[in-house]
């Protein structure tokens, strides 16, 4: 019998991880947030949309709180990029407004979910730090460049800026102001936004809130 008579014996390869699926998983979860919110994100509908399996998903991320995490901090990197564009700190409040109302699902997890996800006394059970926060520094970065001195040094103006572009945002995606007054509620935070630079770093002193 000749050695082709024998049936031969495959050789499978050991499967090569997927470079790429972290970045799957965080687009499928976006997308699922997006769709549906905290309801629609699971561990198991995060591996059907991201092409996978629910065990490669936990090999990267311990649960739905880790993927939560991962995806404020890519929506944060978003919405940096989109303040750095800004040649101004009046520009990169409306850039900050205009995110934040075309993303209203992604900003919910900033105003809903940052405390639980980074601060509450369960993340510091599970070793999570609180990070670096970019779209702040682009704002002080901004900031500095009107005023001079170094980003940092206008940590009240940068905060008051900060809390009337997330209101404006607020009472936008909420509807509060109703989308028929949308044009006139912009105009007013536009010049609300001016009169704060207008006044300067001097009008608002003492701030302690760097960590935002």
């Amino acid at each position: 019998m000749s050695e082709d008579s024998f049936p031969r014996e495959e050789k499978h390869m050991p499967r090569r991880p997927d470079p790429d699926l972290e970045g799957k998983i965080l687009d499928a979860a976006q997308k699922l947030w997006k769709k549906g919110g905290e309801k629609a994100l699971t561990m198991r509908t995060v591996a059907q949309g991201a092409g996978t399996n629910t065990p490669a998903v936990y090999r990267r991320f311990r649960n739905r709180q880790d993927i939560l995490r991962a995806l404020l901090q890519r929506i944060r990197l978003e919405m940096a990029a989109t303040l750095e564009a800004g040649s101004s700190p009046e520009e990169a409040c409306e850039r900050y407004l205009d995110f934040a109302v075309s993303h209203p699902r992604e900003y919910e997890l900033f105003y809903q979910h940052e405390y639980e996800l980074f601060h509450s006394a369960r993340s510091s059970r599970d070793g999570v730090k609180p990070v670096v926060r970019p779209a702040r520094n682009a704002m002080r970065q901004r900031v500095a460049e009107k005023f001079g001195g170094a980003p940092g040094e206008h940590e009240g103006l940068v905060t008051a800026l900060w809390m009337v572009s997330h209101g404006a945002a607020m009472l936008l995606i909420a509807k509060t102001i109703l989308p028929k007054d949308a044009e006139e509620a912009r105009a007013v935070f536009k010049a609300t936004v001016a009169a704060l630079l207008r006044q300067g770093p001097q009008f608002v002193t003492g701030a302690k809130l760097a960590h935002i």
